[in-house]
């Protein structure tokens, strides 16, 4: 049951891969939640829609929307190769985006719920004493919904070690550069002899996806104490 050092390798990807895809897409998904949580706007309701079609998309179909964007020859892959010579394909940097795409729903439900618990009247109160908007924002809405932040970074990372279908869909399976934990699973199952392999590295997945979900749990449950108070 001693990790061998390649385990140690796919663990180390696993946890870039799945670090730089929430990472990333913090800005995003918390940008995606206020608007959807605050926002008025004809075609909220498809934003919405799109926001959450990766979770009922079949990750391959996933993958190949990626492949077919960010490819060489796609629209988006190719302008970034001719102007910045970035190349995602077959890189663990594909595989991040990957996990990125995936874990976004995930991510924005969590911050969404938490915004919407927040009571407009607070930040009300602070504009009637003069704050600005963004003072406003800063002060009140941010702290308050930083719980269910912190909660949809620890679910999309949760998620993010788990993609598989998007991720080989789109990027394949090369050691050391887009085998994470899941297609090493998958690999072993392959193998006549993997089955040593596989029980290392599932019980790795077990160990990172339970202290994950028990984390967003704890900060779930810390944003209820909070608003309870308040």
């Amino acid at each position: 049951m001693i990790l061998t050092p390649d385990d140690w390798e796919v663990i180390r990807l696993s946890l870039k891969v799945a670090i730089v895809g929430v990472v990333l897409t913090l800005p995003v998904a918390f940008a995606l939640a206020y608007v959807l949580a605050r926002g008025r706007f004809p075609g909220r309701i498809l934003l919405d829609a799109v926001v959450h079609l990766p979770l009922v998309l079949p990750p391959v179909v996933t993958g190949w929307i990626l492949l077919i964007l960010f490819g060489r020859s796609g629209p988006i892959g190719g302008w970034l190769d001719r102007a910045f010579g970035v190349t995602l394909m077959f890189r663990w940097t594909g595989a991040a985006l990957a996990a990125a795409v995936m874990a976004l729903p995930l991510m924005v439900r969590a911050m969404r719920l938490s915004i919407e618990a927040v009571d407009r009247r607070l930040e009300g109160a602070a504009r009637s004493l003069g704050a600005s908007p963004w003072r406003a924002f800063r002060t009140i809405t941010l702290p308050l919904s930083l719980p269910g932040v912190w909660a949809g970074l620890v679910l999309g990372f949760a998620r993010s070690l788990g993609e598989f279908g998007a991720t080989i869909s789109f990027v394949s399976n090369i050691p050391g550069q887009t085998r994470t934990l899941p297609i090493a699973i998958y690999t072993a199952l392959q193998l006549p002899d993997g089955d040593s392999t596989i029980v290392r590295l599932a019980l790795v997945s077990v160990a990172l996806s339970l202290g994950a979900l028990i984390a967003s749990e704890w900060l779930v449950r810390r944003q209820g104490g909070r608003a309870h108070v308040l």
